[in-house]
C-alpha cells in the first residue's frame, strides 16, 4: 500500500503534467500548421481553378461572340440585315453601311406636293459641279439634314432640294487644263461648239462625285427633284429672268470699270478676286512671267509741259498705265502746280496732249495735295475720281490692254504688244532715258488676284450687261428691318448689320462673263444697213432681247421699223454664275411655271449657308425673289461659321491643313494624307511645309470616327458663331461616346429580355430612380425642341448629348443594376418598371438624337422591342420626334436626386483613397429631419453609386465618425467614410490647413 504523496511527489508531478501539456500543445500546434497548408493549398487550387475557368469561359464566350456575329449581307437597297447577336464594340464602318440606300429606296426623303401637313422646305446651297467634298461642305450638310429630320419626325412635309452648279469659270478652266495637258490644244483651236461639247462630256463623267460623297454623310435629300443649273428647266428660268429684268429696263449695257483676269480673257465678280496687303517691295509670281514682278513701288516721273519751259511730277504704282493718260489734275492749294492751270502736259511716248486741269474735284474727293495723272481705265483706286474728271471735261477715253494683258496700239507702237508687266520695266527704261524718271519708293498697297488663276486683276473698262439693283435692295433691305412687314430673319443677329452696309452702298451688279460655258445671254446684236461703224456691239442701241431669236426678230423689226436689217448676231457672252444661282430657290420649284411644287412650297422656309456669301448669293436670292417670284425666297436666313484648323488658322493646301470630311469618316494614314498632297500641285517648298503641317497635327494619321461623330461635332461647334476651329480630336470623341450608346443598348437588351412587349406604364408608381430619368427626360427634350426652333444647334446637340452621357449611362442604368442581380423576390416590382422606363428611355433618347446621328441611332434603334400597328416603326427617321410629357415632370423628385448626386459625388472624392475595389462603410450626419429621410429613404440609390458597403445617418456624437474622413455636402449635410488605417493623419490636417487658409483668403 502506498502512502500519502509527499509534496516532493507532487511537484514532481505537476511538472511531469506540465511537459506533457506543452508537449501536446506542440502537437496541436504542428497539426493545425500541417491542416492551416492544406487548406492554403487547397484554396490556392480552388481560385487557380476559378481563374482558369474564369479564363475559360471568357474564351468561350468570345468563340461564341465570334460565332454568333457575323455582319449579315444585305442587297443594296433592302432593309440592312442585323445579327442577332451585337457586336461587342461600335465599329461606324459596319453601322453607316446599308440604311442609306434603303431609307433612298423607301421613298422617306420625297416630298408630296399634295400633302395636307405643313411645308418645310430647304434648297441646298448648290456645289460647285467641279468640286470635291470639303469641310464646309460637312458643316452644311450636318446642319441642314438636323433640320430636316427634326422637320420630318415632327409632321412636316420636308423637301430638301439638292443641285449642282455649273460653276462657269471653275469649270471651263478645269476642261481647258484637261485639254491642254491631254491634246495640246486651246478652246480656241477647238472652237466653241466643241468646246462645249467637251465641258457637257466632263460634267457627266466626274460632275456628280460631291453629290455621291454627301450620300455618306447620310443626307437625307430628295434626289427625285435633283438639278443642275445648266438643264433645260433652270436654263428657261436664266433666260426668263433676263428678258423680264430687260423690259423693264433693270438690265442694261454700258462700258464700266470690271475686275477683269488676263489669263482667263473675262471679267471676274468680287468674290472671285482675293485681296493681298503689300506692306513694302515685294516679288510675286504673276502667271505667264518667267520671272517674278515687283509690287508695293511708287515710281515718280516728270511730264514736260507744252513749249518744254516747264515740267510737272506725277507718282503711281502702275507706271506703265501712263501710256493711257489723259490728263493731269492739280490740287487747289498746291502752290508749285495751280500756275499751270489750263495749260497742256506732253506725253513723252506717243506726243498726246494731257490737260492740266486744277478745280476742287480732288478737294471733295480727299486727296492730298500733288498732282494726279488721270486713267481712268486703268487705276481702281483712282477711277472714281478719274471718271469725274472724263465726264465733267470730256475727255477721251482710252484703254492701252488686250484682252490677254498686252500693250494695245493705244498703248504707243514701242511698247505694242508688251505683256504689261514687262511693258513696266520698259516704260521705266524709257523715261530714264529721255531724263524724265525721278525715282521710286516702298509703297503700302492692295492688290487684287484671281481666286482661280492667281492672276493679278487688271481693272478695265469694258462693254458689259449690268442689272441696276438700286430698287430690288430697297426691297431686300426692307425684308429684314421693316418692323411692320417684316418678312425675312437673319440668325445670327449681328449680320443684319452687314446686310444693311452692303444694301445701302449697292452698286450695278456686271452679269456678263466672256465664256464659253454658261447661259449665253439672250441678247442680239442688230447691225443695220445705214450704220456708219458695221463693227459687232459699237452701237449700245442696236442691241435687242428675247427668249429665243425668233422672238428676238420680230423685237428687231418692230425696234427697227422701216431700217433695213443686214444681220443679228447673239452676244457670244454668258452669265454671270451667281446670276443663275441668285435664281434657285425658283427654278428648283419650277419657275417661271406654276407648277405644283412652286405652289407647294415656295416660298422656302429657310436658307443655311456660310456668312461669306451673304452678299454674293443670300442678298441676289431675295432681290430677285421678290421681283420675280412675289416673295422672298425664303423666311429665315441661318449663316454658320467659317471652319479654320486647331490652331485658328484658315484651311489651305499649302499649310497642309485641309481636311477632307471622307478622311475623318473612313480615316486616314498620316502616309495616306502626303499622298493626297502630293497629288495636288503644290510647289516643292509648299509641299515640304504641308506635309510637316500634317505630321505635327495628324502624326499617326486621323482615326476611322464615322459620319455620326463628324455630324455631331460639327453641330456641337456651331456656338462660335464667327469661326470653328476644328480639332479632330473633339471628333474622336463622339466617335468613343458612340460606343457608349453602344454599350447602353447592350446592357438594356439583356436586361428586357427576348419576350418584353412595351407598354405604358403608370408613371405615379413608378421607383424614384425610373421618376427622377423621366423628369430629366423631359427637360432634355424641351431643351432640345426649343434650341432647334432658335437655330442654337450646339444647344440643342448639348441637351441631347448631357441627358445620354450624365443622366442615363452614368446614373440611371448604373442605380437600376441592383434591381437585376438575381432574382430576389423584394425588387420584383422596381425590376419590371426599370424595364418600362429603360425602354421608353432608349425609344425616346434614340429618336431625340436621331436627327443628329441618323446612322447609329436607325441601328440601335431597330433592335429595340417595338409597338404594334404603326408605319413609323418601320424606320426611326419616321417615327414622331419627342415632345414633352407634363404627367413626367417631378420638380420634387429632381431636387431629391440632386442631393443625392451632390452627396455620391463627395463620397467619390472620400472613396479615391482608398483602392478602386474596396469598399467601406459610409455615413451621413444631417442637420435636419427633411434631409435625413431623403439620405434614409435614397441609401440603395447613394450605396451604389458611390460604392460604398453601407450607408447609415449618425448623430453628430456617434463614436465611428472619428475613424472617419469627411465631406461637407451642404450646410445641412455631411458625409463620412470610413477610412481607419487608409490615411495619414498629417498629410490630412495639412489638407484640411490649407484648405482652412483658402477659404479665409
Amino acid at each position: 500500500m502506498l502512502g500519502p504523496e509527499t509534496p516532493e511527489d507532487l511537484e514532481r508531478k505537476k511538472k511531469k503534467e506540465e511537459k506533457a501539456k506543452e508537449k501536446e500543445a506542440k502537437r496541436l500546434k504542428a497539426l493545425h500548421k500541417k491542416e492551416a497548408s492544406k487548406l492554403q493549398e487547397a484554396q490556392k487550387a480552388s481560385n487557380t481553378s476559378k481563374k482558369t475557368e474564369k479564363k475559360n469561359a471568357k474564351r468561350v464566350t468570345e468563340e461564341e461572340n465570334s460565332q454568333d456575329f457575323v455582319d449579315p449581307t444585305t442587297p443594296l437597297g433592302e432593309k440592312k440585315q442585323l445579327s442577332p447577336i451585337m457586336a461587342k464594340q461600335y465599329n461606324p464602318n459596319l453601322v453607316e453601311k446599308s440604311w442609306y440606300a434603303w431609307w433612298e429606296q423607301k421613298g422617306f426623303f420625297v416630298a408630296d406636293s399634295k400633302s395636307s401637313k405643313p411645308p418645310f422646305v430647304i434648297v441646298l446651297p448648290p456645289p460647285n459641279v467641279t468640286g470635291a467634298l470639303h469641310i464646309g461642305h460637312g458643316l452644311t450638310a450636318a446642319i441642314q439634314d438636323t433640320i430636316i429630320r427634326w422637320r420630318r419626325m415632327s409632321g412636316y412635309n420636308t423637301l430638301w432640294v439638292p443641285g449642282m452648279d455649273h460653276a462657269g469659270i471653275a469649270t471651263q478652266v478645269v476642261v481647258e487644263k484637261k485639254l491642254m495637258r491631254e491634246s495640246k490644244l486651246t478652246r480656241h483651236d477647238i472652237g466653241r461648239e466643241k468646246f462645249v461639247s467637251e465641258v457637257w462630256k466632263w460634267k457627266t463623267e466626274y460632275g456628280s462625285t460631291i453629290l455621291n460623297q454627301e450620300r455618306r454623310l447620310g443626307v437625307s435629300l430628295d434626289w427625285s427633284r435633283e438639278c443642275f443649273t445648266m438643264d433645260d428647266p433652270r436654263s428657261k428660268a436664266v433666260t426668263e429672268a433676263f428678258v423680264r429684268l430687260y423690259k423693264e429696263n433693270l438690265i442694261k449695257r454700258d462700258y464700266r470699270l470690271v475686275n477683269w483676269d488676263c489669263v482667263l480673257r473675262t471679267a471676274i465678280s468680287d468674290i472671285e478676286v482675293d485681296y493681298k496687303d503689300i506692306k513694302e517691295r515685294t516679288l510675286i509670281n504673276v502667271p505667264g512671267y518667267k520671272d517674278p514682278v515687283e509690287f508695293g513701288v511708287l515710281t515718280s516721273f516728270a511730264y514736260p509741259l507744252e513749249g518744254g519751259s516747264d515740267e510737272i511730277v506725277v507718282a503711281t504704282t502702275r507706271v506703265e498705265t501712263m501710256l493711257g493718260d489723259i490728263a493731269i489734275a492739280v490740287h487747289p492749294k498746291d502752290a508749285r502746280y495751280t500756275k499751270f492751270h489750263g495749260k497742256f502736259a506732253i506725253h513723252p511716248f506717243n506726243g498726246r496732249k494731257l490737260p492740266i486741269i486744277c478745280d476742287d474735284i480732288l478737294v471733295k474727293m480727299e486727296f492730298g495735295t500733288g498732282a494726279v495723272k488721270i486713267t481712268p481705265a486703268h487705276d481702281p483706286n483712282d477711277f472714281e475720281f478719274g471718271n469725274r474728271y472724263r465726264k465733267h471735261y470730256n475727255l477721251e477715253f482710252i484703254n492701252i490692254f488686250t484682252d490677254d494683258g498686252k500693250i494695245n496700239s493705244h498703248g504707243g507702237s514701242k511698247f505694242e504688244g508688251m505683256p504689261r508687266f514687262k511693258a513696266r520695266v520698259a516704260v521705266i527704261e524709257a523715261l530714264k532715258a529721255k531724263g524724265l524718271y525721278r525715282g521710286d519708293t516702298s509703297n503700302e498697297m492692295v492688290l487684287g488676284f484671281c481666286s482661280r488663276t492667281q492672276d493679278v486683276i487688271e481693272p478695265m473698262i469694258k462693254p458689259q450687261w449690268f442689272v441696276d439693283c438700286t430698287g430690288m435692295a430697297k426691297d431686300a433691305l426692307d425684308a429684314v428691318f421693316d418692323e411692320d412687314n417684316k418678312k425675312i430673319e437673319i440668325i445670327p443677329k449681328q449680320y443684319s448689320a452687314e446686310w444693311k452696309r452692303w444694301l445701302e452702298n449697292i452698286r450695278d451688279w456686271c452679269i456678263s462673263r466672256q465664256l464659253w460655258w454658261g447661259h449665253q445671254i439672250p441678247a442680239w446684236y442688230v447691225t443695220l444697213e445705214d450704220d456708219e461703224l458695221k463693227e459687232f456691239g459699237v452701237y449700245d442701241k442696236n442691241w435687242v432681247v428675247g427668249r429665243n431669236e425668233e422672238e428676238a426678230q420680230v423685237e428687231a423689226n418692230d425696234k427697227f421699223a422701216g431700217k433695213t436689217i443686214i444681220q443679228m448676231v447673239r452676244d457670244p457672252d454668258v452669265l454671270d454664275t451667281w446670276f443663275s444661282s441668285g435664281l434657285f430657290p425658283l427654278s428648283v420649284l419650277g419657275w417661271p411655271d406654276n407648277t405644283d411644287d412652286f405652289k407647294a412650297f415656295y416660298p422656302t422656309s429657310v436658307l443655311e449657308t456660310g456668312h461669306d456669301i451673304l452678299f454674293f448669293w443670300v442678298a441676289r436670292m431675295v432681290m430677285l425673289g421678290m421681283k420675280l417670284g412675289g416673295d422672298v425666297p425664303f423666311r429665315k436666313i441661318y449663316l454658320h461659321p467659317m471652319i479654320r484648323d486647331a490652331h485658328g488658322r484658315k484651311m489651305s493646301k499649302s499649310l497642309g491643313n485641309v481636311i477632307d470630311p471622307l478622311e475623318v469618316i473612313n480615316g486616314i494614314s498620316l502616309e495616306g494624307l502626303h499622298k493626297r498632297l502630293e497629288e495636288g500641285n503644290l510647289d516643292p517648298n509648299e509641299l515640304d511645309v504641308a506635309k510637316a503641317g500634317q505630321k505635327k497635327d495628324f502624326p499617326s494619321g486621323i482615326a476611322e470616327c464615322g459620319a455620326d461623330a463628324l455630324r455631331f461635332a460639327l453641330v456641337s461647334y456651331t456656338a462660335q458663331s464667327d469661326r470653328i476651329n476644328l480639332d479632330i480630336q473633339r471628333v474622336v470623341g463622339y466617335r468613343q461616346w458612340c460606343n457608349k450608346l453602344w454599350n447602353a443598348i447592350r446592357f438594356a437588351m439583356s436586361k428586357l429580355g427576348d419576350n418584353y412587349v412595351p407598354h405604358a406604364a403608370p408613371v405615379l408608381s413608378m421607383p424614384f430612380s425610373c421618376r427622377w430619368i423621366l423628369s430629366v427626360l423631359n427637360k432634355a427634350i424641351h431643351k432640345t425642341v426649343s434650341s432647334l426652333d432658335s437655330y442654337e444647334f450646339s444647344d440643342a446637340a448639348t441637351a441631347v448629348y448631357s441627358w445620354w452621357q450624365f443622366q442615363l449611362c452614368d446614373i440611371f442604368i448604373e442605380v437600376i443594376k441592383p434591381y437585376f442581380n438575381g432574382d430576389d423576390p423584394k425588387f420584383e416590382s422596381e425590376r419590371s418598371a426599370a424595364r418600362d422606363t429603360l425602354w421608353i428611355c432608349l425609344d425616346t433618347g434614340l429618336r431625340l438624337l436621331h436627327p443628329f446621328m441618323p446612322f447609329v441611332t436607325e441601328e440601335l434603334w431597330q433592335r429595340l422591342p417595338k409597338t404594334s400597328g404603326s408605319r413609323s416603326n418601320e424606320s426611326i427617321m419616321i417615327a414622331k420626334y419627342p415632345s414633352v410629357k407634363e404627367e413626367w415632370t417631378s420638380e420634387e423628385i429632381e431636387s431629391e436626386m440632386g442631393l443625392v448626386e451632390a452627396a455620391v459625388k463627395s463620397l467619390r472624392s472620400l472613396r479615391s483613397q482608398l483602392p478602386p475595389s474596396e469598399r467601406r462603410p459610409a455615413y451621413a450626419l444631417c442637420k435636419s429631419d427633411q434631409i435625413a429621410a431623403i439620405i434614409r429613404g435614397r441609401e440603395l440609390e447613394i450605396r451604389t453609386l458611390a460604392s460604398v458597403s453601407s450607408l447609415e445617418v449618425l448623430a453628430d456624437n456617434d463614436a465611428r465618425l472619428a475613424e472617419c474622413g469627411v465631406e461637407v455636402v451642404s450646410q445641412h449635410l455631411s458625409v463620412y467614410l470610413q477610412l481607419q488605417g487608409a490615411l495619414n493623419a498629417e498629410v490630412e490636417l495639412e489638407k484640411l490647413r490649407k484648405k482652412r487658409e483658402d477659404l479665409q483668403k
